[in-house]
């Protein structure tokens, strides 16, 4: 298997176009929930593109974006460098290279689920500060809410390469209580997408788990995108429905 921090290299354009972003309500919940404030400084591990560091940034908050692919991290800095708070770091969760008691929190956006969990608790509890946070954020893709989300669905398992194996829904609840060392806030966000054919394939492909030209798959999967798309658009559209489900907590 492709090591997982090489994965996303050879589709940092598409994920920069195609990938969701995360709604403010995060925020807002963040706010209340862990009283964040825009002077907290955040460490977002695994921050790709910078996706998730964007909005804790547009909060005004210090951030350091920590990610090991070379290609991803400088799409960060190009799009995000303007920003005076911006951090770019060359690190991964497992060795992050901050200091220790640096951060008020750790984020991971999309991310947790390709991480060595016992390293990197490790590695978080050493660059929190004694009562700082851990939030971990996905969009979660519906997958069964309409006859086109089923298809997509279906699409995926028929043609990817290791979908199953990669899904970050392998992560559960215990899985998580297990890493926070107890109990941790929970709450769930609706998020969506809208696509025409070409913004719907190029979410497809921004898939570590979507084969690519050349693969036996490939060709056979986009037919079956624009079969896909040509039955359920309307108006030239289809719509991918998400939840952003956020997980915080202290590490006990």
């Amino acid at each position: 298997m492709t090591d997982s921090t090489e994965r996303f290299s050879d589709r940092v354009e598409d994920y920069v176009s195609y990938r969701p972003h995360y709604p403010s309500a995060v925020l807002d919940y963040l706010q209340v929930e862990c009283q964040l404030e825009p002077s907290a400084v955040i460490a977002d591990i695994g921050s790709g593109t910078g996706i998730l560091s964007e909005l804790f940034l547009e909060n005004g908050n210090p951030v350091y974006a920590v990610e090991p692919n070379q290609p991803m991290r400088a799409a960060a800095e190009r799009l995000l460098g303007h920003h005076v708070c911006f951090h770019s770091v060359h690190g991964a969760a497992e060795a992050t290279t901050l200091p220790s008691a640096s951060v008020d929190f750790v984020t991971a956006g999309q991310a947790f689920h390709w991480f060595d969990r016992a390293k990197a608790r490790v590695e978080f509890a050493r660059i929190l500060h004694s009562l700082g946070w851990v939030v971990l954020i996905w969009n979660e893709r519906l997958g069964s809410t309409t006859p086109f989300a089923k298809g997509y669905e279906s699409l995926l398992r028929t043609y990817a390469t290791d979908y199953l194996t990669v899904d970050h829904r392998r992560i559960d609840e215990h899985a998580l209580s297990k890493f926070f060392g107890g109990d941790f806030g929970f709450s769930i966000f609706p998020n969506r997408q809208h696509f025409d054919f070409a913004g719907l394939q190029g979410r497809l492909l921004s898939s570590s788990y979507a084969p690519t030209s050349g693969h036996p798959r490939h060709e056979p999967m986009l037919a079956e995108l624009r079969r896909l798309f040509a039955t359920y658009q309307e108006r030239g559209e289809v719509t991918i429905k998400y939840e952003a489900k956020v997980f915080c907590g202290h590490l006990g």
